[in-house]
């Protein structure tokens, strides 16, 4: 078995599962959607600082990186602001994650860290416009290549 040709797909789909988590903290930190804020259990106060900010960050830059669209600078940006979470927030209570509440933070931190230095894999919008800009048929509307015999 090949495993080389599975790196893009297997990147594809580390990117949309850790974006649509991420979209979905967002929108229950917005919108109070799926139990709320884990905090309160409600929708973070329209412009508040931290919190809200950090939510449309969670938002935008989530449904960016699950889609595959801008996916560098986004998941640079989810990036940061969960290093800054776990430093900010977290961090004081305990060095350890485990000890003050910050896996989550953490793991999303180096998770958005990895696809921003890897790119989106093969199955992004961010793939599908370097291909059409240059000018490369995608591969389900590719000729076959004329077999000599």
């Amino acid at each position: 078995m090949n495993v080389s040709r599975l790196g893009g797909p297997t990147l594809s789909l580390f990117r949309i599962v850790t974006g649509l988590l991420f979209t979905l903290h967002g929108l229950s930190s917005i919108f109070g959607l799926f139990g709320g804020n884990p905090m309160t259990g409600k929708a973070v106060p329209l412009g508040t600082w931290p919190g809200w900010w950090a939510a449309l960050i969670q938002l935008v830059c989530g449904v960016l990186v699950l889609v595959g669209l801008f996916t560098r600078p986004a998941a640079l940006l989810a990036s940061g602001s969960m290093a800054y979470a776990y430093f900010v927030v977290h961090q004081p209570d305990d060095l350890l994650p485990l000890r003050n509440g910050g896996e989550l933070s953490a793991l999303f931190c180096w998770s958005f860290l990895l696809v921003a230095a890897l790119g989106p894999g093969a199955w992004a919008l961010d793939t599908l416009l370097a291909r059409r800009r240059a000018g490369a048929p995608s591969a389900s509307v590719a000729e076959p290549s004329p077999v000599s015999v």
